[in-house]
C-alpha cells in the first residue's frame, strides 16, 4: 500500500526495525488475505499502518530475531499469529514482519505454512464467536455464509461440539458442508430461504451482511446473536445481540493450530505467489474468491 492515494501495488519497503523487548521479527512464508484487508486501506480499523506499507494481519513463518525478555520463542523456530496493531508499521504481505511475541503461537509439526496462514484470523474469529454464544451440546445455531472461510471452520468446531448447526451457502458448498459437520445447508439465493428452516434457534451467527434482520425472528425468546458485519439488530424478545471483532490470541490459536495440524479441523487454502497480491485482493475484496481462503506465498 503506498502513498495518500491508497494503491494496492508492489513495492520496495525497508527493513522492519530490530525487534524491541517483547517482540520477534518473523521471515513470513505465507500470508492470508481477506475482506478486512480492506479495512486496512481507509480509517475503519486503525492497525498502525504507515504507508508506503504491507498489507496483511495474519501469517506464518520462521522466527529470524528475538527481542529482550521473549522467552518462548527462539530464532529457528515456526509460529502463525493473527497481529493487530502491528507494532512495526507494516505487515505480513512482505518478506519479514514485526510481531508482538505473546500474540504468536507455535506451529505444529505436520502443519505447513500455507495451512498455518490460513488459519489465524478466520479461526480465532469463529473461535472468539462461539465463545461468546455459548451454546450446549444439543442446541441449534443458525450460520449465514458457512461456505465461506469463517463459516466453514465455524461449523467444525460447534459440530465437534454437539452443536446442531443449519447453514446459508451457494448450492455448490452444500455437500461439503454437511461432510464437515452441518445438519443442514439451505441456499441463500432462494429469497423465501429463511422460511424453508425450522425456527426457535438457540443463537445465530451473522457472517453475510445484510442477513441478520431476516434471522433476528429465527432466534428464539432469550437466544443470542452475533454478528461478525456490524450490523447486529436491535434486541428484542429478551435475544442478546452483539457484533464482535476478532482479537488476537495466542492460547486460542495454539489450539486452533493444533486440531488443524492433527486433520480434525479442515482448511482449503487456496496459495499464490506473493507478486499476484494485488490481483488476489481484488478478488476477496469484490466477492470473486469463490469461498476459497487465499494465501500468499514467498515461493
Amino acid at each position: 500500500m503506498s502513498g495518500a492515494e491508497k494503491e494496492v501495488a508492489l513495492l520496495e519497503l525497508p527493513e522492519p526495525p530490530p525487534p524491541r523487548p517483547g517482540q520477534i521479527l518473523l521471515g513470513v512464508e505465507a500470508a492470508g488475505v481477506g475482506p478486512w484487508d480492506e479495512l486496512l486501506i481507509g480509517a475503519d480499523w486503525d492497525v498502525g499502518l504507515r504507508p508506503p506499507a504491507a498489507l496483511g494481519v495474519e501469517g506464518a513463518g520462521e522466527v529470524l530475531a528475538v527481542g529482550a525478555g521473549v522467552s518462548a520463542f527462539a530464532v529457528g523456530d515456526r509460529v502463525l499469529a493473527h497481529e493487530a496493531p502491528l507494532p512495526g508499521g507494516s505487515g505480513f504481505w512482505a518478506e519479514r514482519v514485526l510481531i508482538n511475541a505473546d500474540h504468536a503461537a507455535a506451529c505444529p509439526p505436520g502443519l505447513d505454512a500455507v495451512h498455518a496462514a490460513a488459519l489465524p484470523v478466520n479461526g480465532l474469529t469463529a473461535w472468539q464467536a462461539l465463545e461468546k454464544l455459548d451454546l450446549s451440546r444439543g442446541q441449534r445455531l443458525l450460520i449465514t455464509n458457512g461456505g465461506g472461510a469463517t463459516g466453514a471452520l465455524a461449523i467444525q468446531l460447534a459440530s465437534a461440539q454437539g452443536i446442531e448447526v443449519t447453514a446459508t451457502a451457494s448450492i455448490g458448498a452444500v455437500e461439503r458442508l454437511l461432510g464437515l459437520g452441518a445438519a443442514e445447508v439451505v441456499d441463500y439465493h432462494d429469497p423465501t430461504w429463511s422460511g424453508t428452516v425450522r425456527g426457535g434457534f438457540d443463537a445465530a451467527l451473522i457472517i453475510a451482511a445484510g442477513t441478520a434482520d431476516a434471522v433476528l425472528p429465527l432466534v428464539r425468546d432469550g437466544g443470542r446473536l452475533c454478528s461478525l458485519t456490524s450490523d447486529a439488530p436491535a434486541e428484542e424478545r429478551d435475544i442478546t445481540s452483539w457484533d464482535l471483532y476478532v482479537e488476537p490470541n495466542a492460547a486460542q490459536l495454539v489450539q486452533l493450530a493444533e486440531q488443524a495440524a492433527s486433520g480434525t479441523l479442515k482448511l482449503a487454502p487456496e496459495p499464490l505467489p506473493l507478486g499476484e497480491g494485488p490481483a488476489a485482493f481484488t478478488r476477496v475484496v469484490t466477492g470473486h474468491a469463490g469461498g476459497r481462503k487465499i494465501v500468499l506465498t514467498q515461493a
